[in-house]
């Protein structure tokens, strides 16, 4: 059966992963434990199989996490291993309000055809749910950093197995924040993991021969 790893982004200790009003009305670290918390316990309500890579509160460094990551890809099998990192996004890193708005969903730019497709997945359903916000959505669904960036996102292009990483609104927004902050929003938020996720199983579980 499929594992599906579940990594959080950041760590109580993290700093700048915050809303800019004082004191912050949202933190990254906090959001995405939670949710990556109801996540797994909706995931098992589904008979699936999760692993929780970061279970700590203060960061963990990147390639710690990849080494737990890739573990289970050699226990288990890269093909019968999915992995989303959550995360909040941020139109910016000066402390202020910004008008950008929605969810997106990032691969890495060595990205699989299988990391691309659940990618795409999540674009669809938060489009359907109405959760992209105000940017235009790229044709293929997904963003990756840009090809004149020599760096990429090291915990997807450094693990062996299918990944993304979802951006869950923006922090730096005052409407995504109160989103963010409401029962609504997590449920809302937590659904669109779960029904992506399970779309992706049902598609590339090896137990469905495919």
């Amino acid at each position: 059966m499929m594992k599906i790893l579940i990594d959080n982004g950041h760590g109580s200790d993290t700093k700048g992963k915050h809303s800019p009003d004082n004191p912050p009305s949202l933190r990254e670290p906090v959001w995405a434990r939670s949710c990556a918390a109801r996540l797994k316990e909706a995931l098992e309500a589904e008979g699936l199989k999760v692993i929780m890579i970061t279970p700590e509160e203060t960061d963990t460094p990147l390639t710690k996490r990849v080494a737990r990551i890739n573990e289970a890809c050699a226990k288990y099998g890269v093909t019968n291993c999915v992995l989303v990192s959550i995360h909040n996004n941020a139109a910016g890193s000066d402390g202020k309000w910004h008008a950008a708005r929605g969810f997106s969903v990032f691969v890495s730019k060595n990205a699989s055809s299988k990391s691309k497709d659940l990618a795409a997945m999540f674009t669809d359903l938060a489009k359907e749910r109405d959760l992209t916000g105000n940017r235009s959505i790229p044709t293929c669904k997904y963003w990756t950093w840009p090809l004149t960036k020599k760096a990429d996102i090291y915990i997807l292009s450094k693990s062996r197995c299918p990944a993304v990483l979802t951006e869950n609104l923006f922090q730096d927004n005052f409407a995504d924040i109160d989103f963010l902050n409401s029962e609504e929003g997590m449920q809302k938020l937590v659904e669109l993991h779960v029904d992506a996720l399970k779309k992706y199983v049902a598609k590339y579980d090896s137990k469905n021969g495919k």
